[in-house]
């Protein structure tokens, strides 16, 4: 028997079952023609969006569901079943950069913006990432100097999720001196920016379909009530608060990412026959696939102990070990496939 997960509910069940079918009708068809042009569809955003699939956890009033992060984590583990090849933007644009403007945007700023992303009419990006940047946030770059009434930001980003199909990007910049008090989050809207322009649309050895891109700032300038946040000096303590629900996402659809794959691997091994028979009936062959179905059991019962809840509350649960880190995990799992 699959193993079901203790945030699921009956409300939800319904959700999945016609998200599902929704997705295997209105999206898969198009996966291949995806990859091929290394970004996702502008239809397929909106879609999700008339599907109740983007921003589910933001409140009604802003344009989203009102429902708990439970429904995050059911969009994107139906996502990465179905169609992976949407899952990262999704993941980026509904778990991650709704919820730094939902956290820390003003009223107006969330009215303004989230709707939009709710619907697909915007899609949403964060710019962390520098050429010599990755992990140390505190060595960031990109400024963002006042100007007159206006930000000014210069500097160059990379390695960003939905940086092609963006119009709207917090983008991590130097608003003060050097180290994390120095940082702020800044909201761009890219739409008739003259000093925003995209890069490359990188190559990757997977996530084909997802835009992974270079973006560049020379003097683009940005309103000062663009800043998240009541003043300056706070965007890494945000980003910070932020993280836990960031890997949180990540780990949701890696877990459904390694699920996939046994079920590849098994339904091959059931066609594929060597020397008369099935090879899933060699014993080495079988040997090997029962191993995985409790491992991933175990990694799942680690996200319920993450506290995806019904009510939306997350925190980090008891230490699972070293299987229970579901994005270390599976890359040697799918290579041991």
């Amino acid at each position: 028997m699959p193993y079901r997960s203790s945030w699921m509910t009956e409300e939800l069940d319904v959700f999945r079952e016609q998200f599902r079918k929704f997705l295997a009708k209105d999206l898969a068809p198009h996966a291949q023609k995806w990859r091929d042009q290394k970004m996702v569809d502008r239809s397929a955003w909106r879609a999700l969006g008339e599907m109740g699939a983007l921003l589910p956890s933001v409140p009604e009033v802003y344009g989203g569901l009102g429902a708990s992060f439970a429904y995050d984590a059911a969009v994107i583990e139906d996502i990465e079943t179905v169609v992976p090849e949407v899952t990262t933007g999704v993941s980026v644009h509904s778990a991650i950069v709704a919820h730094y403007i939902l956290n820390y945007g003003s009223e107006e700023q969330k009215r303004r913006w989230l709707p939009k992303m709710a619907s697909g009419e915007f899609v949403g990006a964060i710019a962390m990432t520098e050429p010599g940047t990755g992990s140390d946030l505190q060595g960031v770059r990109t400024t963002a100097r006042k100007q007159g009434n206006n930000y000014v930001i210069n500097g160059q980003k990379t390695f960003i999720t939905n940086g092609q199909a963006a119009d709207l990007i917090v983008v991590v910049a130097r608003t003060g001196g050097p180290g994390a008090k120095g940082l702020s989050l800044i909201v761009l809207e890219t739409e008739g920016n003259e000093g925003f322009r995209r890069g490359r649309n990188l190559d990757k050895i997977g996530l084909h379909a997802s835009d992974t891109s270079e973006l560049f700032f020379d003097d683009a300038v940005v309103p000062p009530e663009n800043l998240l946040g009541t003043e300056e000096g706070n965007g890494f303590v945000q980003l910070m608060q932020q993280l836990p629900q960031e890997r949180l996402s990540l780990a949701v659809g890696a877990v459904a990412s390694m699920e996939r794959a046994v079920k590849l691997t098994v339904d091959y091994t059931k066609e594929r026959k060597a020397f008369g028979q099935p090879i899933i009936e060699f014993q080495n062959t079988a040997f090997t696939l029962e191993h995985f179905p409790p491992s991933m059991r175990h990694i799942r019962s680690c996200g319920s102990s993450w506290r995806i809840r019904p009510a939306g509350r997350r925190r980090a649960g008891r230490r699972c070990g070293s299987r229970g880190s579901p994005r270390s995990a599976r890359q040697p799992f799918v290579t041991r496939l």
